[in-house]
């Protein structure tokens, strides 16, 4: 929550680099279709070149995710998703109709839905913090303000368009970047590597617990997925023969959470290596958590290829970029 409100607030740290905004949604698709379910047939249709943004790929991630959930929300007994992307010049006149929009070109995403629409009274409300229209426990009601935020921490801006019954549509808009191409930037990256080690995930947010699995599974790990810790620990007392490294959330449903769930892994296997991720800053996570030898820490909304280096070195007894013991 504290993290969704930075976002919000745009004070959230960025790291950001030249990313084609296209590759970011098909990276993406395959961790979507999964949490999205099967009773909604998904359809993208991307640009045919390249749309280069200065962008946090966590974010843009974080954005696709929070809107795709709402769509499947809106859905309940099912329906379409359409994902879409395009070039996009606004001019003074388009500029003068929108407050947030300046002139100038756009990489465009659009994110619709054929679901219940948002009625004409709430949807000036839909960015506000803590405004939700969802059951108690269904949500923070931080989803779609922390879209709002990230957005305008990238310097772009939104239309929303939306019928009772029809469904809704979310356009953002992120300027385009003139400059080094993305290829240039992928050349700078630093070769990720994977390895064939098990590695037990607690995670309750879902939208993370499917990137962090898909990711990681790309790179060849093999992933036992708990959605809190009192799952975890008995998925541990199946394999723990096999599991070389715990990635838990800090704070987790279901009274055991994730500094708890370490404890107790390591009492029976003190060479399982730990990495932690929370929503909070590692100053703020520290006053609870003291890490130790073969303890990392990562901070939410974290790139995937920080995640993905943080679990190697981890695992190859190497100091990482993170907050370590």
């Amino acid at each position: 929550m504290t993290r969704q409100l930075l976002m919000f607030s745009r004070r959230q740290v960025i790291q950001s680099r030249n990313l084609d905004l296209n590759e970011s949604i098909d990276g993406l698709m395959r961790m979507l279709q999964r949490l999205i379910g099967v009773t909604i047939h998904t359809e993208v249709k991307l640009h045919p070149e390249p749309l280069t943004v200065f962008a946090d790929a966590g974010m843009l991630d974080q954005v696709l995710m929070n809107l795709s959930v709402n769509a499947r929300d809106a859905m309940p007994e099912g329906g379409t998703l359409l994902i879409e992307t395009s070039r996009k010049i606004v001019d003074e006149e388009m500029a003068r109709l929108h407050a947030d929009a300046v002139p100038g070109e756009y990489a465009w995403l659009s994110v619709s839905d054929t679901g219940t629409g948002i009625p004409p009274e709430v949807l000036p409300h839909i960015f506000e913090p803590f405004f939700t229209t969802k059951e108690a426990g269904k949500g923070t009601g931080l989803g779609l303000a922390t879209v709002f935020g990230i957005v305008k921490q990238h310097k772009g801006w939104m239309k929303v368009y939306s019928e009772l019954g029809r469904g809704t549509s979310f356009q953002i808009f992120l300027p385009l970047v003139a400059g080094p191409s993305v290829e240039l930037a992928a050349r700078a990256t630093p070769l990720l590597r994977g390895g064939p080690e098990t590695i037990l995930l607690a995670e309750d947010e879902d939208a993370v617990r499917i990137l962090a699995q898909g990711v990681l599974e790309r790179f060849g790990y093999e992933v036992l997925v708990a959605t809190d810790g009192v799952e975890a620990l008995r998925l541990w007392h199946q394999h723990r023969a096999r599991v070389s490294l715990l990635l838990t959330d800090l704070v987790m449903p279901g009274g055991l959470n994730g500094k708890q769930l370490a404890r107790l892994l390591r009492d029976e296997k003190p060479e399982l290596k730990i990495v932690y991720v929370s929503g909070y800053s590692a100053e703020i996570a520290g006053r609870e958590l003291e890490l130790h030898l073969g303890e990392n820490f990562l901070q939410k909304p974290f790139p995937l290829d920080q995640l993905v280096d943080a679990v190697r070195r981890m695992l190859d007894g190497l100091p990482t970029n993170g907050r370590t013991g």
